[in-house]
Protein backbone atom coordinates (compact mmCIF):
# COMPACT_ATOMS: atom_id res chain seq x y z
CA UNK A 1 0.00 0.00 0.00
CA UNK A 2 1.40 3.38 -0.73
CA UNK A 3 2.09 6.06 1.73
CA UNK A 4 -0.93 8.05 -0.01
CA UNK A 5 -3.29 5.26 0.62
CA UNK A 6 -2.21 4.81 4.04
CA UNK A 7 -3.20 8.38 4.97
CA UNK A 8 -6.76 8.40 4.39
CA UNK A 9 -9.03 6.04 4.81
CA UNK A 10 -10.41 5.69 1.07
CA UNK A 11 -14.26 6.42 3.03
CA UNK A 12 -14.26 8.60 -0.04
CA UNK A 13 -15.85 12.15 -0.65
CA UNK A 14 -20.35 11.29 -0.88
CA UNK A 15 -22.47 12.49 -3.32
CA UNK A 16 -20.87 16.22 -3.04
CA UNK A 17 -17.67 15.37 -3.80
CA UNK A 18 -19.40 15.51 -7.95
CA UNK A 19 -21.67 18.20 -6.75
CA UNK A 20 -18.86 20.56 -6.40
CA UNK A 21 -16.68 19.85 -8.70
CA UNK A 22 -19.48 20.51 -11.25
CA UNK A 23 -19.36 23.69 -9.57
CA UNK A 24 -16.16 24.53 -10.31
CA UNK A 25 -16.46 27.15 -13.11
CA UNK A 26 -18.90 28.91 -10.71
CA UNK A 27 -18.17 32.46 -10.00
CA UNK A 28 -18.01 31.18 -6.28
CA UNK A 29 -17.46 28.12 -5.84
CA UNK A 30 -17.60 26.50 -2.15
CA UNK A 31 -15.25 25.83 -0.02
CA UNK A 32 -14.03 21.85 0.74
CA UNK A 33 -13.21 21.14 4.36
CA UNK A 34 -12.07 18.53 6.38
CA UNK A 35 -11.14 17.78 9.63
CA UNK A 36 -12.41 16.43 12.60
CA UNK A 37 -15.59 17.30 14.88
CA UNK A 38 -14.84 19.71 17.70
CA UNK A 39 -18.29 20.21 19.15
CA UNK A 40 -21.81 20.84 17.94
CA UNK A 41 -23.86 23.61 20.11
CA UNK A 42 -27.66 24.49 18.34
CA UNK A 43 -27.52 24.65 14.53
CA UNK A 44 -23.29 25.67 14.72
CA UNK A 45 -20.92 22.86 13.82
CA UNK A 46 -17.12 23.68 15.26
CA UNK A 47 -14.39 21.77 13.24
CA UNK A 48 -10.73 21.33 13.66
CA UNK A 49 -9.46 21.64 10.01
CA UNK A 50 -6.65 19.28 8.61
CA UNK A 51 -4.69 21.85 8.77
CA UNK A 52 -5.00 23.12 12.24
CA UNK A 53 -7.64 25.82 12.31
CA UNK A 54 -10.84 25.44 13.81
CA UNK A 55 -14.57 26.92 11.49
CA UNK A 56 -17.88 27.40 12.20
CA UNK A 57 -20.50 26.23 10.36
CA UNK A 58 -23.84 27.02 10.23
CA UNK A 59 -26.13 24.15 9.78
CA UNK A 60 -29.29 25.10 7.75
CA UNK A 61 -32.64 24.24 9.25
CA UNK A 62 -33.86 20.85 8.79
CA UNK A 63 -29.88 20.01 7.58
CA UNK A 64 -29.07 16.33 7.65
CA UNK A 65 -25.25 15.16 6.77
CA UNK A 66 -24.72 12.36 4.96
CA UNK A 67 -22.28 8.90 5.04
CA UNK A 68 -20.88 6.20 3.21
CA UNK A 69 -20.78 2.34 3.34
CA UNK A 70 -18.92 -0.02 0.99
CA UNK A 71 -20.36 -2.57 -1.45
CA UNK A 72 -18.97 -5.22 -3.91
CA UNK A 73 -17.29 -4.09 -6.53
CA UNK A 74 -19.64 -5.91 -8.74
CA UNK A 75 -21.83 -3.38 -7.95
CA UNK A 76 -20.31 -1.73 -10.39
CA UNK A 77 -22.14 -1.81 -13.71
CA UNK A 78 -21.87 -0.91 -17.13
CA UNK A 79 -23.23 2.18 -18.04
CA UNK A 80 -22.94 3.06 -13.63
CA UNK A 81 -22.10 6.76 -13.15
CA UNK A 82 -19.43 6.96 -11.00
CA UNK A 83 -16.50 9.71 -9.30
CA UNK A 84 -13.56 8.28 -8.43
CA UNK A 85 -10.18 9.77 -6.93
CA UNK A 86 -6.96 8.63 -8.50
CA UNK A 87 -3.68 9.27 -9.01
CA UNK A 88 -0.86 8.12 -10.97
CA UNK A 89 0.90 4.87 -10.27
CA UNK A 90 4.65 3.98 -10.68
CA UNK A 91 3.93 3.02 -14.24
CA UNK A 92 1.99 6.74 -14.77
CA UNK A 93 -1.64 4.56 -15.20
CA UNK A 94 -4.28 6.56 -12.49
CA UNK A 95 -4.83 4.35 -9.81
CA UNK A 96 -8.23 4.71 -8.14
CA UNK A 97 -8.08 5.56 -4.05
CA UNK A 98 -11.99 5.01 -4.18
CA UNK A 99 -14.85 4.83 -6.71
CA UNK A 100 -17.98 6.10 -5.98
CA UNK A 101 -21.47 5.01 -7.33
CA UNK A 102 -23.89 7.47 -7.94
CA UNK A 103 -27.77 7.05 -7.83
CA UNK A 104 -29.38 7.18 -11.23
CA UNK A 105 -30.95 10.88 -9.67
CA UNK A 106 -27.51 12.01 -10.18
CA UNK A 107 -26.71 11.02 -13.08
CA UNK A 108 -24.29 13.63 -15.28
CA UNK A 109 -23.75 15.40 -11.64
CA UNK A 110 -20.41 17.00 -12.64
CA UNK A 111 -19.24 15.45 -15.30
CA UNK A 112 -15.56 15.49 -16.37
CA UNK A 113 -11.59 14.98 -15.25
CA UNK A 114 -10.53 17.23 -12.99
CA UNK A 115 -7.42 18.16 -10.73
CA UNK A 116 -8.23 17.64 -7.02
CA UNK A 117 -6.93 18.55 -3.79
CA UNK A 118 -7.58 15.23 -1.18
CA UNK A 119 -3.49 15.07 -1.74
CA UNK A 120 -0.81 15.92 -4.45
CA UNK A 121 -1.23 15.22 -7.77
CA UNK A 122 -5.08 13.44 -7.09
CA UNK A 123 -7.89 13.94 -9.54
CA UNK A 124 -11.32 13.41 -9.94
CA UNK A 125 -13.21 12.11 -12.67
CA UNK A 126 -16.91 11.76 -12.93
CA UNK A 127 -17.64 9.76 -16.02
CA UNK A 128 -19.95 6.71 -17.19
CA UNK A 129 -18.74 3.09 -17.14
CA UNK A 130 -17.95 1.42 -20.70
CA UNK A 131 -16.69 -1.74 -19.24
CA UNK A 132 -14.65 -3.57 -16.10
CA UNK A 133 -11.57 -5.49 -17.19
CA UNK A 134 -9.53 -7.70 -15.14
CA UNK A 135 -5.67 -6.28 -15.33
CA UNK A 136 -2.42 -7.66 -13.56
CA UNK A 137 -2.78 -4.72 -10.91
CA UNK A 138 -6.59 -5.45 -10.23
CA UNK A 139 -9.14 -4.76 -12.48
CA UNK A 140 -9.74 -1.49 -14.90
CA UNK A 141 -12.44 0.75 -15.21
CA UNK A 142 -12.97 2.07 -18.81
CA UNK A 143 -15.07 5.18 -18.78
CA UNK A 144 -16.08 7.80 -20.85
CA UNK A 145 -16.76 11.81 -19.86
CA UNK A 146 -17.89 14.22 -22.23
CA UNK A 147 -17.04 11.68 -25.30
CA UNK A 148 -14.01 11.38 -23.76
CA UNK A 149 -12.48 7.72 -22.88
CA UNK A 150 -10.41 7.15 -19.59
CA UNK A 151 -9.07 4.06 -17.76
CA UNK A 152 -8.17 3.41 -14.51
CA UNK A 153 -6.86 0.58 -12.39
CA UNK A 154 -9.11 -0.18 -9.38
CA UNK A 155 -6.83 -2.30 -7.17
CA UNK A 156 -8.32 -4.98 -4.68
CA UNK A 157 -7.57 -2.55 -1.76
CA UNK A 158 -9.91 0.34 -3.45
CA UNK A 159 -13.07 0.67 -1.31
CA UNK A 160 -16.07 0.80 -3.65
CA UNK A 161 -18.80 3.41 -1.71
CA UNK A 162 -22.22 4.54 -2.11
CA UNK A 163 -24.04 6.86 -0.26
CA UNK A 164 -25.98 6.19 3.17
CA UNK A 165 -28.11 8.57 5.38
CA UNK A 166 -26.51 9.91 8.32
CA UNK A 167 -27.85 12.29 11.41
CA UNK A 168 -26.88 15.27 13.26
CA UNK A 169 -26.48 12.81 16.16
CA UNK A 170 -23.61 11.18 14.12
CA UNK A 171 -21.96 14.82 13.87
CA UNK A 172 -19.98 13.76 17.27
CA UNK A 173 -16.85 15.30 19.12
CA UNK A 174 -14.26 12.94 17.24
CA UNK A 175 -15.96 12.22 14.44
CA UNK A 176 -14.11 12.96 10.97
CA UNK A 177 -16.03 15.21 8.11
CA UNK A 178 -15.67 16.36 4.85
CA UNK A 179 -17.53 18.68 3.64
CA UNK A 180 -19.09 22.14 1.02
CA UNK A 181 -19.44 25.36 2.41
CA UNK A 182 -20.25 28.76 1.66
CA UNK A 183 -17.75 31.25 3.44
CA UNK A 184 -19.46 34.48 5.16
CA UNK A 185 -17.52 37.85 4.68
CA UNK A 186 -17.21 37.28 8.87
CA UNK A 187 -14.53 34.47 8.53
CA UNK A 188 -17.35 31.72 9.48
CA UNK A 189 -19.37 28.84 6.83
CA UNK A 190 -23.22 27.39 6.41
CA UNK A 191 -22.80 23.81 5.37
CA UNK A 192 -23.56 22.96 1.98
CA UNK A 193 -22.82 19.11 2.53
CA UNK A 194 -21.56 17.08 5.05
CA UNK A 195 -20.09 13.12 5.12
CA UNK A 196 -19.53 12.43 8.09
CA UNK A 197 -17.80 9.20 9.53
CA UNK A 198 -20.39 6.30 10.52
CA UNK A 199 -19.50 2.55 10.80
CA UNK A 200 -16.28 2.77 10.60
CA UNK A 201 -16.12 4.33 7.24
CA UNK A 202 -14.29 7.94 7.57
CA UNK A 203 -13.95 10.61 4.93
CA UNK A 204 -10.74 11.50 3.30
CA UNK A 205 -8.51 13.31 5.10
Amino acid sequence: MTDFRRSISFAGLAFAAGLMVGQANAQTPPTRIRGTVAGLDGSTLSVVTRDGPTVKLALPEGFQPTALKTVPIETIAPNSFVATVASPAEDGKLQAAYVLIFPEALRGTGEGHYDWDLAPGTSMTNATVTSMVQASSGRTLKMVYKGTPIDIVVTPDAPILVSTPATREDLRPGAKVFMAANKKDDGTYTALRITVAKDGVDPPQ
